[in-house]
This record gives C-alpha cells, structure tokens and sequence, in this order.
C-alpha cells in the first residue's frame, strides 16, 4: 500500500467499524492494497498532492513519480514502454540516474490508477515523488541490502577458508573423502548466499522473463545460477563431466563484491540527486491556523488558503508564502536562495515557503499557497531537470536493451565454442561473460555527472531547467550581459550631494528624505536608503504634499522636535523645481525652496558589488563578455567601464538584442545570455543557453536554462566553470565504460576472466564512474557575505 495514502485507509476503516468476520472476508493481498491505495489518488483533491496543470497541454496534467526497483537503464525503458503504452498518456521520460519519472496525461482520457497500474504490472512501483514515506522504504531497502551483503562476505570469507587446501595442496596431500567434505561445507555455508543474498536478482530475473523484457538482472541471475547449477553438480557427483572442479568460492566473492558494488552505488546515488530530496521534504505535513476565536488548530498544510493567519514555531519550516504579523526570527533559505547565513526577519518582512524559522514564534498571513509558491516552482523546474535527459544519456539508454541481448547471445556462443573441449569451463566462460558486461556504466556516465552537478548548482541557488544545458554551457564562447537588474540592481544609490551655502548637507538630505517618505519611486527609495544611513541629522517630515506624476513632488516640510514655519519644497526635475540644469552623467535630482535652489542629488544605478569579479572570471576563462543594454548608450559605457567589459552596445530593443544574437551565432560563437527575466524572454530562449537573474519574473514563466534564485552574479561563472569540469567527467565516464567493455569482454569469452574477477569488474566499473560524478557534487559553497 502506498504509505502516503495508507492514513486515510486507516480512517476510513475507523470511520466503518466492521465484525471479525466482515473483516476477514475483506481481507486484502498486497497487489490489492496497492490497486486500493492507487485508487484513491484518482479523486481529482488528491491531484495536486503530486500533480499540476501541464501549461502546454489543454486539460492535462503533469505528474512526477518516484519508480522504485529500477537499476539500470534497461528497466527505465521498460517503464516508459509501459507508460507510453497506455491510452491517454501524452508523453512519459523515465530517468534512470534519478529514478524519477515524468507522466504527461489527459484527465479525460486516463486516471492515476490507470497508468500506475501500468507501471506495476512492469514489475516495478510508481509513487508520489513527494511521499513522506519514500525515503524510510529506501532506508529499510537500504538495510536489507546491507545484510545481503553481511551475509554474502561472512559466507565469502568460510567458503574462501575451506576453498584455500584445495588450491596449495599438492598430488596427494588431500584424500578424496577430505575434498568431498570440503566442497559439502562450502555447498552448506553457499545456500544462505543463493537464497538470501542473491534473491533480489532471481526475483527481478523471474520478472523480467514473465514480462518478456530484459534488465541488468537476467544476466547477473543467470550467470549466478549456473554457477551454483554446475559446482552443487560436481558436489554431488564428483566423478561427472562437472565434477572436476567447483566454484563455490568464485560464486560467493562475485555475489559479494557484485552487492557491495551496488550498495555504495546506490548510497552515492542518494547523495548526486540529494539536493531536489532534501527540497522537496521541507514542507511540514500540518501548521496551526488561527481560528475566530483566537485559538489555534492543527490542520494540514494543502487545507490552508490565502488569507489564513498561521503559527509557526522555531525549527519548523514556513508552509506558505506570507506576511509576518507579530514576531521577529532569524530564517534560513540556504535551500532556495543560495544564502548560506540565516536572515533576519520581522513584522511586514516576507517569508517564503520552505524556508526554516530558526529563533522565535512569529504569526504570518498566508498571501499564496500550492503551486502559486515560489518554492513549488522551484520544486517543479528541480523535477523537471531529475527527469530530462541530456542526448548523451539517451544514446546509452537506446543501446542499454540491444547490448543486454548480444550479451546473452556472446554467452551463448562462447558455452557453445567451449563445449566441445571442456563442457565445465564452456558453462564458467559463460558465466564470466553474463557477468563481466555492464551497460550500467555507460547509461549512468551522463545523468549521474549532470545530476551532480545541478545539485550543486542547486546548494547555491541556482536552479537548472534542463540537464542538457550543461553540454550548451561548457561549449560557451561568448556570454552577453542585460545591464538594468542583471549587472546592477534595481535601486539606485546617491553618488553625490551639493547643497546652497549655509544649508547642512545632512539637513538637506534629511528634508529631500521626509518627501521621499510619501514617494514609492525609484528616486525616493535611493533617497531614503542615504538618508538613513546619515548620522546626527534632523528628523523632519512633511504634510500637504503632492506627487506630479513624471516630474516630482511638492509640499511642506517642517523639523519634527522644533517650533516653526513650515518650509515649502519642491524635489524633482530641474524643470519642475524652476532651477538650472547641472549637465552630469548622473541622473540628477534638485531641490528647491522660495529662495531658489536648494540642492542637487546625483544618482547612479548601483552596480552589484560581484559584477567586476565576474566578468574578469569569465575573461580570464577565455569567453568574450559583451554589454547589451536599452538604457542611453553613456550609461551603459559607464556601466561597462566599472565592470570592465569592454564590448558594449546601449539603446538596443528587444529585437536588436536578437538580431545581436543571432549574427554572433552565425558567426559560429557559442553565446550564453544574462538577463532579468522580464523583457529579455526572445534573447533567452534564442540562446544556446541563459540564465535568468533575479527574482523579478515568476519561475514557471521565465525562459532560461539556469534560473538564479540569490542575488550573486559570480554565480554565472561558478556555473560555466562547473558545466566544463561536467562535461570532462562525462568524457571520463564514457571512456571508462567504452574502455572497459572492450578489454574485459573479449577477455571474459578466451576464458581468460574467472567469475569473481568479473563480479569485481562489473560491480567497480559503475561505482567509479559515480564516484567520479560525485567529485562535482563538492563545489565550493559561496563566500560569506557576497
């Protein structure tokens, strides 16, 4: 039964008491307890659990599932055959790498149930990608493999004593009945071996052959049951055409190093596609609302909606988008934002779902819930990247199937070429060739470097759409950068101040302020952030004040602790305040009063402080960085000036962006571009890859490749630098695997390759190629305070 859905069993079975009797009778196996459970996910509340509209398909429905009991790339096939193969499915991508899957359906036309059931009569288990209890089944499975392998190593190692006469014994050291006796006790100390450790693999074989499909299993099952076939054989007949030799310590060593091969495989697994797990589980199951009478209840967290007024207390995470109404804490959004320390956070600041209350209780207004969040889009885009797959990863699964059945046929012909000379080492030789081949390797070279990679990019608040943009960014030659919200940030900073003789430039500033207050304009907003951090001024304020739209503001200001005139001003434009231009690059602010001008506020865009350092990364790594920018062409030449980027273009639309674009690609460069998200949408899907940058423009809509959810911009370097070092692992991967089966395949068929030697083979080769993966996963974290 899925574990998600097996509470509400429960109550409905509380809520309809039934007699012993009824209950017996209505007893249920566990194939029908799933179909019950998967059934219950056919009621359309239950959809958005682990669903959600697909945008680009009227009337259907996105779904990412987990898929538990895969292994290799052949059994994600035979999932996605089955998946594909149902009516109403539009479309499935099964990822072998992350072991997730993404269904496409149309509600009309198919249920849930319908193609979950698909997936379970291909032998495997398909659940919510956000089931609670997912990760405790993979703990308990863990263990289990883990004992397998305990068990198989203690065996491996009495089995290997009993073994070892046999192998130093010279002509006549060892009677007939001694050896006898020997090869009955590693026979005993193998059943444990065969049946217990070894069960997975018949089991999954067992299914492979009643479904007519082939997995990593068959061969590996098939080479350890002829083993224990032909060694029980000379143990019961010694003097038989097989009873020359046994191989009961080959057959415990390959089991052995086969299961630990996996374990670890499967514990580095874990870690590459950490990242999206450790995610998606930072949603609480409930929160205490607010009710009417200002008490609280516990309810679940999909019951609440916009408006609610919740509770949340210190180490629980933030269910929701909101408001903060009472309380002050420290949060952490490491997992969203890239921001490695806890921010501070009080009444009227935001707070976003999945981040962590660490210090106090505080009260928040729930302002979006669902798929609306900023977290479910960050989920969704995470979802997505686990099941892409890059192209280099979809030409090894395509021959993932093909290369499993010429491995059975090369075994097949090797028995056959042996037979006539030796039937025992034909069987032994096939064996060592139904074992030494893995295309496991090969089909987790790419997906398990990319998702290393995304999950690191992931820990610094990057997100990545799709897998295959590391290939497009690690081919990057040139990247262009968008100038308002991408290079500089969206305020805007004083840069300098004159005031009329006798006027204190800290009163000036204080008076411009008190206005600015009123004001929710850029200009304002630069103001008061100066005069804020202004030391030992006058507080004033203002009244009777009037906003001119497109040219300033006008009104009384008087100082708050003394008794007097108010004084009349006027804060805008030159034009506006009846005084006379000062020619500047800055954007120039006056102030005026009924004696004339009072004073001049320069403003310039504020750079991010990170802007100089990233563009000398990206030179120094070779790429050409360019400045593009709508913005009048001496303002994107003081910009590019700071941040020395020495190729600039200002007063560019939208289309001459593009049409920059594209000649560059014509030209045969390789462009990246850096944008903001709200009017760069055509120039960052006409790249070969983007980034967008900000928070700006809702997740599900922006057009990029990369999507930067902090605000550090060595971020783009950081991901380009580790896209190649990707792309050198992903090369690494597939030699290895290339390599390896050319040289221990031939090996394996002249006879040359004893079992064990092959069961170590086949289990380091995908180990290596996920440790090798998993270098990627250690990118350095951001600095503090960048």
């Amino acid at each position: 039964m899925s574990d998600t859905l097996a509470p509400m069993l429960q109550s409905n079975a509380s809520r309809f008491p039934v007699s012993p009797q009824q209950s017996s009778d209505a007893m249920l196996t566990g194939q029908d307890q799933v179909a019950v459970a998967e059934a219950l996910l056919d009621d359309e509340q239950e959809w958005s659990v682990f669903s959600r509209p697909d945008p680009t398909h009227t009337g259907c429905w996105e779904s990412n599932v987990l898929i538990e009991g895969m292994h290799c790339a052949a059994c994600a096939l035979t999932v996605e055959d089955a998946l594909q193969g149902v009516p109403g499915v539009v479309s499935a991508e099964v990822s072998a790498g992350s072991q997730r899957a993404r269904i496409v359906w149309a509600a009309q036309a198919v249920s849930p149930s319908k193609w979950m059931q698909a997936v379970r009569q291909s032998g495997y288990r398909a659940v919510p990608a956000n089931d609670a209890f997912a990760r405790e089944r993979r703990k308990v499975e863990a263990r289990k493999a883990l004992w397998r392998m305990m068990v198989a190593g203690l065996c491996m190692m009495q089995v290997m004593m009993y073994a070892y006469p046999a192998y130093v014994a010279k002509a006549g050291d060892l009677t007939a009945e001694m050896e006898q006796l020997l090869r009955w006790a590693s026979w005993v100390l193998t059943l444990p071996v065969i049946f217990f450790s070894c069960a997975p693999f018949f089991v999954n074989a067992w299914r492979d052959i009643l479904h007519r499909q082939i997995s990593m299993d068959l061969p590996v099952a098939l080479g350890m049951f002829i083993t224990f076939a032909v060694s029980t054989a000379g143990t019961f007949d010694p003097a038989g055409i097989f009873g020359r030799e046994v191989y009961f310590d080959s057959l415990t060593m390959f089991v052995f190093f086969l299961l630990a091969g996996r374990w670890f495989e499967l514990r580095l697994r874990d870690k590459t596609a950490g990242a999206l797990e450790a995610l998606m589980n930072r949603l609480p199951d409930s929160v205490e609302r607010e009710m009417a009478d200002g008490q609280y209840e516990r309810v679940p967290v999909r019951r609440l909606q916009v408006g609610d007024v919740i509770r949340v207390l210190p180490g629980e995470a933030f269910p929701a988008d909101g408001v903060l109404l009472q309380g002050e804490t420290s949060v952490d959004e490491s997992l969203l934002t890239g921001e490695s320390r806890p921010v501070l956070r009080g009444v009227g600041s935001e707070v976003i779902s999945g981040s962590h209350n660490l210090a106090a209780v505080v009260r928040v207004r729930v302002d979006q819930v669902g798929d609306k969040t900023r977290f479910a889009q960050i989920v969704s885009l995470m979802e997505s990247a686990s099941t892409t797959k890059p192209h280099l990863a979809r030409l090894a699964d395509t021959i993932a199937k093909p290369f499993l059945l010429g491995v059975l046929v090369a075994a097949g012909l090797a028995c056959a070429f042996w037979w006539q000379t030796d039937p025992e080492r034909a069987l032994m030789v096939a064996v060592s060739v139904l074992v030494v081949t893995c295309p496991c390797a090969l089909s987790l070279a790419t997906p398990a470097a990319m998702l290393s990679a995304a999950g690191a990019l992931a820990r610094r608040g990057v997100l990545v759409r799709r897998l295959d943009a590391f290939e497009a960014l690690a081919a990057v030659d040139t990247v262009i950068f968008d100038k308002t919200g991408t290079l500089t940030r969206d305020a805007m900073v004083l840069s300098q101040m004159a005031v009329r003789d006798g006027v204190d430039p800290r009163q000036g500033l204080a008076m411009a302020a008190a206005m600015a207050r009123h004001s929710l304009h850029p200009v304002s907003r630069a103001l008061l952030a100066a005069d804020a951090q202004a030391e030992d001024a006058t507080v004033w304020t203002a009244k009777n004040l009037t906003e001119h739209p497109g040219l300033g503001l006008s009104g009384d200001v008087f100082a708050a602790l003394q008794t007097g005139t108010a004084i009349e001003l006027r804060l805008g434009s030159a034009e506006f305040c009846r005084v006379p231009q000062v020619k500047s690059d800055d954007l120039q602010v006056y102030v005026s009063d009924a004696q004339g001008w009072l004073a001049t506020f320069g403003l310039q865009e504020d750079i991010r402080p990170d802007a100089a350092t990233t563009v000398a990364d990206l030179s120094k790594s070779g790429i050409v960085v360019r400045l593009l920018s709508g913005d009048a062409s001496d303002a994107a030449m003081r910009v590019a000036n700071k941040v020395g980027i020495a190729n600039f273009q200002g007063k560019c639309s939208p289309q001459d962006k593009l049409d920059f674009l594209r000649d560059a690609q014509l030209q045969g460069h390789k462009v990246a571009m850096v944008g903001d998200g709200l009017n760069d949408g055509p120039v960052l899907a006409g790249a070969h890859v983007s980034f967008a940058f900000g928070q700006a423009v809702p997740l599900a809509q922006a057009k990029a490749d990369f999507l930067m959810a902090g605000n550090r911009l060595t971020d783009v370097s950081a991901a380009v630098e580790l896209a190649r070092r990707t792309l050198k692992v992903v090369r690494q991967n597939l030699w290895w695997a290339a390599i390896y089966n050319t040289i221990c395949v031939p090996l394996a068929i002249a006879g040359m390759l004893p079992a064990w030697l092959a069961g170590i083979g086949m289990a380091s080769s995908s180990l290596l190629v996920v440790l090798n993966a998993l270098r990627l996963s250690r990118d350095p974290q951001p600095a503090e305070g960048v």
